[in-house]
């Protein structure tokens, strides 16, 4: 009993280490997510700067012209938004804040403005300390061309709670750290505790990293001291940097809960397999075979059952979600049908047909005829019987959720054969879906098709394979037929 325990904890760690690599890929999927809403938002603002630009009073120097139009261009950015024109050397002709123009003072990132004269191209600057503002900002600038000379630097500072926004909408729970950063490592914008953080450095276990690679997953400790699974994700349009992550506590709280589940049934059904066992012990008095042989028996029972629950408690709680839920209640509903069936039988085997009937019952409630089968009588030995009936039911499943029964109009065929010609009979089960939506291979394995492969290999002594075929998918199912008994 104390190995499948440890054995079901060995599982929980392996499940732990699954979920640390999804949660790895989710955080850097995320930032790449939110890379792209950044840019499409720098995007949309350069080309309006572009369409301002291209006005004929900003290229005569009819700025109380142009006022009106950069009046309805700010509008969408509220007040804090601010239109600059300057020349080459920094020095502000137009501010969208006064109209004052005597008093404008040089521009403070005068490297911007030689960088637009020098490549006529728009550029997006660090974070500094505005002029006008006093306080940090970023700008986007255009160039802006008279007879396809640069004549002006039209510059735009948008409002830095404009990141901040995105960023928090963008966060996926409060247990997130989401960072928008310069390209010195600066915080432009922050979630949690932007107050604190905007204008720092980051760490340096990120800092350090960023400027290797332009993307990359880490551990990294957070500007509030929080060790997390991070990752970070470069623009290549602005040269900002996108990171996240989330905290590895979050992450090992998961499997210690497992631990716990596993444990706490472990020792009930151990308990109840020891009092049981003690009680159907302390009833036999018909000689020393006979009370060994049932003692043997019993502890099997339990041994199997216990395998049987542990793996299956492993898989199906440790997110304890409605959906995972209704997968372990699919799957004990599975296990339930197979023992019902040999039970009729008194244990003596079934019939392949009744096998997958039963298996495949609650998924053609509304449409029996979904599924044609096709083969000859096959008995079944009861450990035959339990194993197909699972691997039937997750088969099933799958075309139900993703396959052929997810629609109207989807069909299976099922088809078996014995074939003779080896020392054992075999079967070979194919099952064929036709009709179901467009067939795309998963980009990873679940537990379902997993229990599937394994249990025909581990239980069966056969293999399981299956093939996303334009049409459908097909499962093929070969294993050694026992002698039904």
């Amino acid at each position: 009993m104390l190995p499948l325990i440890a054995f079901a904890v060995g599982i929980a760690f392996y499940n732990y280490q699954q979920d640390r690599n999804d949660a790895t890929r989710r955080v850097l999927e995320t930032v790449r997510s939110m890379r792209l809403v950044l840019d499409a938002e720098v995007l949309r603002m350069t080309g309006g700067l572009q369409v301002l630009a291209l006005t004929d009073a900003l290229s005569t120097g009819d700025f109380q012209g142009f006022r009106r139009i950069t009046a309805g261009f700010l509008e969408q950015y509220g007040k804090d938004g601010v239109v600059l024109v300057s020349d080459r050397k920094g020095h502000l002709v137009f501010s969208s804040m006064t109209e004052d123009t005597a008093s404008l003072p040089t521009r403070n990132n005068v490297e911007m403005a030689e960088k637009v004269f020098a490549t006529r191209t728009p550029q997006y600057s660090d974070l500094f300390l505005g002029a006008f503002k006093q306080r940090q900002v970023v700008t986007v600038e255009v160039p802006v061309l008279r007879d396809g000379e640069v004549i002006y630097d039209l510059c735009f500072s948008p409002p830095v709670d404009m990141f901040q926004n995105l960023m928090e909408k963008q966060r996926p729970d409060e247990q997130w750290t989401v960072a928008l950063l310069d390209a010195q490592g600066i915080v432009i914008a922050r979630a949690p505790n932007p107050a604190e953080n905007v204008g720092k450095r980051a760490t340096p276990s990120l800092y350090d990293e960023m400027f290797r690679r332009g993307e990359a997953s880490l551990s990294a400790v957070s500007l509030d001291g929080i060790q997390l699974s991070a990752a970070y994700t470069r623009s290549k349009l602005t040269g900002w940097t996108v990171a996240a992550g989330v905290p590895e506590s979050s992450l090992v709280a998961p499997l210690w809960r497992n631990i716990a589940i596993t444990s706490l049934i472990g020792g009930v059904l151990l308990l109840t397999g020891l009092a049981f066992a003690v009680r159907m012990a302390a009833t036999i008095h018909r000689g020393e075979m006979l009370h060994d042989l049932l003692i043997e028996e019993l502890n099997h029972r339990v041994k199997n059952t216990l395998a049987l629950m542990q793996a299956i408690a492993v898989q199906t709680f440790r997110s304890a979600s409605k959906t995972e839920r209704a997968k372990f209640e699919g799957r004990l509903g599975a296990l339930a049908e197979a023992h019902n069936l040999l039970s009729q039988e008194k244990w003596q085997g079934s019939e392949l047909k009744d096998v997958i009937e039963r298996a495949t019952q609650p998924f053609l409630l509304s449409s029996p005829g979904r599924i044609r089968m096709a083969g000859p009588s096959v008995p079944l030995s009861p450990r035959l019987a339990v194993v197909l009936s699972m691997i039937v039911h997750e088969i099933a499943t799958n075309a139900a959720k993703y396959g052929a029964l997810s629609n109207e109009t989807g069909t299976v065929t099922l088809d078996w054969e014995v074939t003779a010609d080896t020392p054992k009979p075999r079967l070979r089960l194919i099952w064929a879906e036709n009709g179901g939506p467009p067939v795309t291979a998963p980009v990873q394995r679940g537990f379902g098709s997993r229990l599937i492969e394994r249990s025909a290999r581990d239980q069966l002594g056969g293999e399981a394979t299956v093939d996303f075929l334009p049409r459908g998918v097909v499962y093929t199912i070969s294993c050694t037929l026992d002698e039904a008994r």
